[in-house]
């Protein structure tokens, strides 16, 4: 029936978070530094401007950071110059993050059976994660999956897929790339009210998760102190929702699609099929220990809530998420997820979620075991 899930269970293969790595650029502006910056970008077009600073201060991000310094952003003439950008900062922060994956699992580059990268901000081809294995020294057996258009979501599909990949091959190591230049994406031409909370929201960043199938045996010094396990995974989408949340691409570049029904729409609908989900593992939402979920804003995270009846502190690390680095879309669940295993371990054996939202509309819902 159309809305209902099987209510069926996968395979008992578990596959583990052995490490979560990050990287942020070295250029990091407070806000009030950027929206000096965007008023001098956008003073020829001063309607829309005394908007500005209220919009970006409702955000609740104090700061982000840049792919580029500051000043380089007025010299960008074109999509190309800024793609460009896009690709050579890309490889740095994608190989970055990675590496420190690498290194909190005790791993080498060699190890890695299969790469998936994700991204939103920027194209390429060959694509980032092939000149990763240039740069990082991968095998030259392994595969790859690069992934463009998920948006936000992709950090929790991306988790989720090599999962998927890993219950047909358990005995092997995937990793997961995700890299977001969302500041190189800026529409100067566009002083419309989704562009204007855009470039006040949105941040650059990468992070990188290694996930290992349940028959591979960890080396010696590997992953002392490992994430958890995915249990199992699920997909929501929501049907005839496509114009709520996206890119326009156009000659000048990829132009924000964000509607004002996005927060309702979660509101409505995802407490349901988060009930549907944990309800196939015989569990509720009172059973959840963590909550990891993507901070996709404030409205996002408020309508998380009210669809999950959960209390502002329960996705504490979320909205601190937002505060420090802004919305890193595809990576930003996946800091948090480090965040949670580095200063905020949940008890061993509780159950956590992880979630993401994105273009589609859809989700992705992941159960932890930690």
């Amino acid at each position: 029936m159309e809305g209902l899930f099987p209510a069926r269970l996968k395979s008992v293969r578990v596959m583990r978070i052995a490490s979560v790595g990050r990287a942020f650029p070295r250029h990091y502006y407070d806000q009030e530094t950027l929206i000096a910056a965007l008023e001098r970008i956008w003073a020829p077009s001063a309607h829309g401007l005394q908007r500005l600073k209220t919009i970006h201060r409702n955000a609740l991000v104090d700061g982000r950071h840049l792919a580029l310094p500051i000043e380089r952003y007025g010299t960008l003439k074109s999509f190309t110059e800024a793609n460009d950008a896009f690709i050579g900062c890309a490889v740095d922060l994608g190989a970055e993050a990675l590496g420190d994956a690498l290194t909190g699992a005790g791993l080498e580059p060699e190890d890695v059976d299969h790469i998936i990268f994700v991204s939103i901000t920027g194209l390429a081809t060959p694509s980032i994660d092939a000149r990763l294995v240039n740069r990082l020294g991968l095998r030259r057996d392994v595969k790859r999956t690069p992934i463009f258009g998920l948006g936000c979501v992709a950090g929790a599909a991306g988790l989720a897929r090599a999962a998927d990949y890993l219950r047909g091959h358990p005995d092997e190591v995937a990793a997961l790339v995700s890299v977001e230049l969302c500041s190189l994406t800026l529409q100067r031409e566009d002083l419309s009210f989704t562009n204007l909370i855009a470039s006040g929201l949105f941040g650059d960043g990468a992070a990188s998760a290694v996930v290992t199938g349940d028959a591979w045996r960890s080396p010696a010094g590997a992953a002392r102190l490992p994430g958890p396990t995915i249990v199992d995974t699920r997909s929501v989408f929501y049907r005839d929702s496509e114009e709520v949340m996206g890119w326009d691409v156009t000659a000048e570049g990829f132009r924000v699609v964000l509607s004002a029904d996005v927060p309702k729409m979660i509101a409505a609908r995802l407490g349901a099929d988060v009930d549907a989900f944990l309800t196939a593992h015989r569990l509720s939402r009172a059973d959840v220990a963590s909550w990891v979920c993507h901070p996709g804003g404030p409205h996002v995270l408020r309508a998380v809530q009210s669809a999950l009846g959960l209390t502002e502190q329960a996705l504490a690390l979320s909205w601190e998420s937002l505060r420090r680095v802004g919305n890193l879309s595809s990576a930003s669940v996946l800091v948090v997820l480090r965040e949670t295993m580095d200063a905020h371990r949940p008890p061993p054996g509780s159950w956590g979620l992880l979630l993401a939202l994105g273009p589609g509309l859809c989700a992705e819902l992941i159960l932890l075991r930690w």
